[in-house]
């Protein structure tokens, strides 16, 4: 088995649902006491929020691929950034590290053209739904992505670092989120992407009868099938 490396803490609620994710998918897999190796680095959600906010994403790069360093370093065989919105800094990290990084929007591409949906909406923080770093890798294959409007994309963002990140879950706010969703599916959305691995906290599919696409499950689904996919011939000491 391969080992999984994972950037977590952002925030450290999504990072369960990963670990958790990770584990059930290769004991569902392999069967019996199996459980994914997996090398952890978990950062300081505090200060990447700030940052973030203040828009010092070159730093963010920085820190983020210091820490993919340590990971590979440590013996992972592959990355995941176990959030959404720090994608933004997907190509810096990458340009750090010799293992691949597996990317939450080209694995949620690949299940949306898995199931034929060629119009979707995005659920994530401003920076996800209005930047073009995450859509343009959905745009290039063909997906139309739709976003809510400018008040909406506003709550859709409040509540994740105000309450999601925190670990409250309100009533009123899935109710909000489920307007939302709403709004999408009447402006032709065919199902609507959970882009903020929190979000999947406060959404599921029971809740509503429009497609949702949870990136947390669907990122893990990935690492576990290169996680215990055939390894290649080996090179050198490992």
């Amino acid at each position: 088995m391969k080992t999984i490396g994972l950037l977590g803490g952002m925030s450290w609620e999504s990072t369960q649902s990963y670990y958790r994710a990770l584990n059930e998918g290769v004991k569902a897999a392999l069967g019996g006491l199996h459980s994914a190796k997996i090398v952890l680095y978990s950062v300081d959600f505090a200060e990447i929020e700030a940052r973030q906010h203040a828009g010092e994403w070159a730093r963010m790069a920085t820190m983020l691929g210091d820490a993919a360093v340590a990971v590979e370093r440590a013996g992972a065989d592959f990355l995941l950034i176990g959030t959404n919105t720090m994608h933004k800094v997907a190509p810096e990290v990458q340009a750090r590290i010799t293992i691949p990084l597996l990317h939450i929007a080209d694995a949620t591409a690949q299940v949306l053209e898995e199931q034929g949906i060629a119009r979707v909406g995005l659920l994530g923080t401003r920076f996800t739904m209005e930047e073009t770093f995450y859509r343009e890798r959905l745009e290039a294959r063909g997906i139309e992505v739709l976003v809510p409007e400018a008040a909406e994309r506003e709550t859709v963002h409040r509540v994740i670092y105000e309450e999601l990140c925190l670990g409250q879950i309100n009533e009123a706010s899935r109710a909000t989120y489920l307007a939302i969703v709403d709004a999408l599916a009447a402006r032709g959305a065919q199902g609507v992407i959970l882009g903020c691995t929190e979000i999947a906290l406060l959404l599921q599919q029971p809740h509503t009868r429009v497609p949702l696409f949870d990136t947390t499950a669907i990122h893990a689904a990935q690492a576990v099938r290169q996680a215990i996919a055939a390894r290649p011939e080996h090179r050198g000491h490992e």
